[in-house]
């Protein structure tokens, strides 16, 4: 097999061949001889597969490039069928240099540590009071507020008629806690007990009844009864209930929530300001060339995600406007290019100061995702060990840990 290298600069080549279908018709029998109880389409992929490996194998050695120096998959430009052969093309890139030893310390942003007031110490003393409360029957008159339990009976119709699991009595619904479909809690708000309210919403399209999905639905609902939480007495009673330990004290409850409070305030100054700034200057300051196919994989993912978020109708004018394709696809690519060489920079500089993220902190990462977002964390960590996600994870928490080093920040 003749493969022809063209570099186009100093780490991104295209490889090219034009192969004869007798070529891939004698692979073809050898190869069903030797699996005759396989069908000739699995043998056809394998075939073809193979001829495919081949040709990356000998275009790596005719362009005599290491192949630990190669990155990412190659990325395919044509495969076209002329007459009595095949022309196959694609390119490939290999691992650029990055001098780690610019000198980039005058693009860490300096900052001064955030600090909280008593005043903001005492508000969250109070939200934990109230969340640790328990839910008692309101014992005023009042209308239904956002974070109350509504106890009701509730009739669901689709077409004048009942459907199954839309109807029920008794049941305890925490406002805004976002269990039921979106509308419906909303449309409670303002009730008073005893009051009955139709209400109108609709299922998602993506509903996990496909009976439902997308069907709008009316609902007869009455309010029994108003639960509210009222703050528990704040003092070192209940910080020994909240620290679970019988020597604390108010004192020791606040100074506990101080560093939480000043733990968030630091988080998001880092999130909102410093980490951004890191980021600008490090594209600045590092100069190198990208490779293409992994700039062209991050644009497919981008534009993967945005296509998802259109309509059947915006999707349909996609696909059959190509010109609105591409424009899609440069609307995202100094982005990409953008993410793939601060990962790039990331990469080298964490592997120069010895910053690691092992397969637990991914793990527990996930984890805490899952907690603060309602999700199982086991279905969670599958689904990404399942899409190949678990290296874009630790990517990240390489990232976050090399610069908070960087800015000197604890954690």
């Amino acid at each position: 097999m003749k493969v022809t290298v063209e570099k186009t600069d100093d780490i991104n080549m295209i490889f090219s061949a034009t192969i004869a279908n007798n070529f891939i018709e004698d692979r073809f029998a050898q190869l069903k001889k030797q699996k005759i109880d396989t069908s000739d389409e699995k043998i056809q992929e394998e075939v073809e597969s193979k001829i495919l490996q081949e040709f990356i194998d000998e275009g790596i050695k005719e362009a005599n490039i290491d192949v630990a120096n190669v990155l990412g998959q190659p990325g395919f430009r044509k495969y076209e069928k002329q007459g009595e052969s095949i022309y196959y093309e694609l390119e490939l890139s290999t691992a650029p240099e990055i001098n780690v030893n610019l000198k980039y310390s005058d693009i860490i942003p300096s900052f001064t540590r955030p600090e909280v007031t008593s005043q903001e110490i005492t508000a969250r003393l109070l939200v934990v009071a109230k969340q640790q409360a328990p839910f008692t029957k309101t014992t005023q008159a009042r209308t239904l507020q956002n974070g109350d339990i509504a106890l009701i009976d509730f009739e669901g119709f689709i077409d004048s008629k009942t459907f199954e699991g839309g109807s029920t009595k008794n049941f305890k619904l925490k406002i805004g806690s976002n269990a039921f479909i979106s509308g419906f809690e909303e449309q409670l708000i303002g009730m008073l007990e005893h009051e009955e309210r139709s209400i109108k919403v609709r299922f998602s399209k993506d509903y996990i009844s496909t009976d439902l999905a997308d069907k709008e639905a009316n609902f007869t609902v009455k309010l029994h009864e108003i639960q509210e939480q009222k703050p528990l007495q704040v003092d070192d009673t209940f910080a020994r209930k909240i620290l679970g330990d019988s020597n604390a004290t108010l004192d020791s409850l606040k100074g506990l929530l101080q560093t939480q409070l000043e733990d968030e305030s630091l988080s998001a100054l880092y999130r909102n300001e410093l980490k951004p700034k890191i980021i600008e200057g490090l594209l600045s300051t590092f100069h190198f060339t990208l490779p293409n196919n992994i700039v062209e994989q991050e644009i497919d993912t981008r534009v993967h995600a945005l296509l998802g978020q259109l309509s059947e109708e915006e999707l349909a004018l996609q696909k059959d406007d190509k010109k609105k394709f591409h424009q899609l696809r440069d609307s995202v690519k100094d982005e990409a290019q953008n993410a793939v060489k601060i990962a790039l920079i990331v990469e080298a500089l964490a592997s120069k100061k010895g910053v690691k993220v092992n397969e637990e902190e991914v793990v527990t990462a996930l984890n805490y995702q899952a907690t603060m977002t309602n999700q199982d964390p086991k279905e969670l960590i599958k689904y990404h060990q399942e899409n190949n996600l678990m290296t874009s994870v630790k990517s990240k928490l390489t990232q976050d840990k090399l610069f908070r080093q960087l800015l000197q920040l604890e954690g």
